[in-house]
């Protein structure tokens, strides 16, 4: 088994609980996968490190680019493959690391004219593998020299890759939460609302509630703004 140099090991570590304290904090997602890239070139000391993750809002699903801690603007241009296009599908598709010794020799690998542009030659693709070992995305690693990616580096890569889809998928959940707690927070509010209103037309709450909706379309306010103007009126 091939021995880790000590400095790298110790910036895998760093890395490592870089992520892991990112898992339990309240940074939202685009702040999570910007510190997975940049951990991630940390650790590896390639050049540039681009994340890749399943975009489920479409349909079919597509694999977007995410972040990466490239500043050059042609790379950090918004992007999507299909689920089995080029190296990243390459990767998804088949759920396991690929190393590309010259991307501009591989076939598979689409955007050649950036990968002179920015200089980039060796390639290693790691899929984020979530629970059940099922992949969310795809981490990219490059560098600017010939590189073979030893075993070592994959398996270091490959456990910050793993890392990072816990946190990923944890931020996730964090943010359906929160969307799932504003909008019962909304209900209850409309709900209370419509009683008011219902008290103060003497009306029934099928009519209270599209009494809401009519000033809501014609306020241009959302059905919760109505609702705690209603509720502040209520408590003056």
């Amino acid at each position: 088994m091939e021995k880790v140099p000590a400095e790298t090991y110790e910036k895998y570590i760093a890395g490592i609980s870089d992520i892991s304290r990112a898992i339990t904090s309240d940074l939202y997602l685009e702040d999570i996968l910007k510190l997975i890239v940049m951990v991630t070139a940390k650790v590896t000391g390639v050049d540039i490190c681009s994340l890749w993750l399943i975009d489920r809002g479409e349909k079919p699903e597509r694999i977007r680019l995410k972040a990466t801690q490239a500043i050059d603007p042609e790379y950090v241009q918004d992007r999507s493959l299909t689920m089995d296009e080029g190296v990243v599908g390459y990767v998804l598709s088949r759920n396991r690391p690929l190393i590309v010794k010259d991307v501009l020799k591989e076939p598979r690998f689409k955007e050649k004219e950036m990968a002179k542009k920015l200089g980039l030659v060796s390639m290693l693709g790691v899929p984020l593998q979530a629970k059940d070992d099922k992949a969310i995305g795809v981490i990219n690693c490059f560098t600017s020299e010939p590189h073979a990616f030893s075993r070592a580096e994959i398996n270091m890569i490959t456990a910050v890759a793993n890392q990072a889809a816990v946190a990923i998928m944890n931020t996730e959940l964090m943010v359906k939460t929160k969307v799932i707690q504003e909008e019962l927070e909304t209900r209850k509010l409309v709900e209370r609302a419509k009683e008011i209103v219902m008290q103060r037309r003497q009306t029934s709450g099928e009519e209270a509630y599209r009494w809401l909706q009519r000033k809501s379309m014609d306020s241009r306010k959302s059905m919760r703004q109505i609702a705690e103007a209603i509720l502040i009126s209520e408590d003056l």
